[in-house]
């Protein structure tokens, strides 16, 4: 008899595991980024959103022409032009290139930066002034839409002069969301001819469907941050807690 198709296992993916010559080659940027740039940040995220992080991304990036964004304090690096570069989702590899111990420590008290290394966090190496720096991310908040699994900051009640304004083309899709609709003289409606519904309550998980229903309203829950956790200076080893 035949051997059964469907005992034949399939692979899903067909990426390769990383190499140790390509975690050596990660460890050694790490370490150049370390070399050039005047200070090193560990930093925190929360709703990470990769079409914001990359505006961020840019904006450390520089030009590799700008002395004024590019210089450390008291210019005291000298590769002033070397860009500034973000390190997140490598933990293990990140806590190699600093070093995990004061023996083992790529630059005096990186150490203490490593053993914070875990979770929702990455590290920024930079010559922008602390100052800067600091400012930036103070001021970073971008709104966007959440996700199912969030718990939500707010209670949300959609209106009635919320819901009409979309298509009749769209009351089959809303009640598959579990949206209470009809069509009513040419509009959308709440059936019973209620004026609004309590789309998510506050502190309870967000199911896929009213992340939808938040999306197709425009309703943004969600807040893309970054906060800095400590802040690491090459000239003299310090580390400050912020």
């Amino acid at each position: 008899m035949p051997k059964s198709k469907r005992a034949q296992r399939v692979a899903l993916t067909k990426t390769a595991k990383k190499t140790r010559e390509h975690k050596t080659s990660y460890v050694e940027m790490v370490r150049d980024a370390i070399d050039g740039n005047g200070r090193i940040y560990l930093f925190s995220y929360e709703n990470m959103r990769s079409n914001h992080f990359k505006d961020v991304r840019l904006h450390f990036r520089g030009d590799g022409k700008s002395s004024k964004n590019a210089m450390s304090d008291d210019n005291d690096n000298d590769s002033s032009n070397t860009e500034g570069r973000i390190f997140l989702g490598k933990n293990k590899l990140l806590q190699i290139a600093l070093g995990k111990t004061p023996e083992d420590e790529y630059s005096d008290n990186l150490n203490q930066l490593s053993k914070n290394l875990s979770g929702s966090v990455g590290i920024l190496c930079t010559n922008q002034h602390a100052k800067d720096v600091e400012e930036y991310f103070a001021k970073l908040a971008v709104e966007d839409f959440a996700r199912a699994g969030a718990i939500s900051p707010r209670t949300v009640m959609l209106t009635q002069e919320q819901v009409e304004t979309h298509p009749v083309s769209m009351v089959e899709q809303f009640r598959k969301l579990g949206l209470p609709v009809e069509v009513k003289v040419g509009r959308v409606a709440f059936v019973g001819g209620r004026e609004e519904l309590e789309v998510c309550k506050e502190g309870k998980e967000l199911t896929v469907e009213q992340c939808k229903i938040l999306v197709h309203m425009g309703v943004k829950l969600a807040l893309f941050r970054i906060g800095l956790v400590c802040r690491w200076e090459k000239k003299d080893g310090s580390v400050e807690e912020l």
